[in-house]
């Protein structure tokens, strides 16, 4: 895997969740030679964001993959750096230029166990404990769950009513694992989202958040995107 020791994976976590949410995923990539960095994104705006994967970005030094979980993906879609070589979607988001995440999100019907979600008195969306098993990570440990809802974080509706701009994924590569079991965003979507941007397509039977159910899939496509985009 030597290959990847100049290369540098820059995560990105979804609603609900911070950096941990990759540390399975994490723990593997650097294994495998990649310096990986979690983007700490605030969850208040999606212009915001973006400004806090720059900020990431800026820290790093030579070729990039910038992965991206759930709604992330329209995080993703801003990592028009240069130096940004692949992007790779996880059971995630990705708006066209003029859309915003809630338009994709509700494009098909809901899961019928999705969680019912609405804002706070300041504007935040909060999961319901129970959806954690229910719909975020279905297949997950009753440790893993009970950590996710420890350091659960609200995602401001802002993020979801923030039209995109032109995304990265118009003249990047790109790849997208499907998640055939997710209960949060539906399959259909997901298919749709990604053909719409000709990605790379891997279909897999997994939950929502294969980060933490099946790392070693979402590792996997993350190895093909930096084989494909630093060969």
């Amino acid at each position: 895997m030597s290959a990847f020791k100049n290369a540098t994976v820059v995560v990105i976590h979804g609603a609900w969740a911070d950096g941990s949410s990759w540390e399975p995923v994490i723990r593997r990539l650097e294994k495998d030679g990649f310096k990986v960095l979690a983007a700490p994104i605030p969850l208040s705006s999606l212009s915001d964001d973006a400004a806090a994967l720059r900020r990431t970005i800026v820290r790093t030094e030579g070729p990039l993959i910038v992965a991206g979980h759930a709604y992330a993906g329209a995080v993703v879609g801003t990592a028009n750096d240069e130096r940004v070589k692949a992007l790779v979607f996880v059971a995630a988001l990705a708006p066209d230029e003029g859309e915003t995440v809630a338009q994709v999100f509700y494009r098909e019907e809901s899961h019928a166990k999705a969680p019912k979600l609405a804002p706070d008195a300041d504007g935040f969306i909060w999961m319901p404990d129970a959806s954690f098993a229910e719909a975020f990570a279905q297949n997950a440990t009753a440790e893993q769950i009970a950590l996710c809802r420890a350091v659960q974080r609200p995602i401001s509706v802002k993020c979801l009513q923030e039209p995109a701009a032109t995304p990265a994924w118009k003249t990047k590569p790109a790849w997208y694992l499907l998640a055939e079991e997710d209960r949060m965003i539906n399959p259909k979507t997901q298919r749709f989202m990604a053909e719409r941007m000709k990605a790379t397509v891997r279909s897999l039977g997994v939950d929502h958040t294969p980060l933490l159910t099946a790392p070693e899939k979402v590792v996997d496509i993350i190895r093909e995107a930096a084989r494909a985009a630093l060969a």
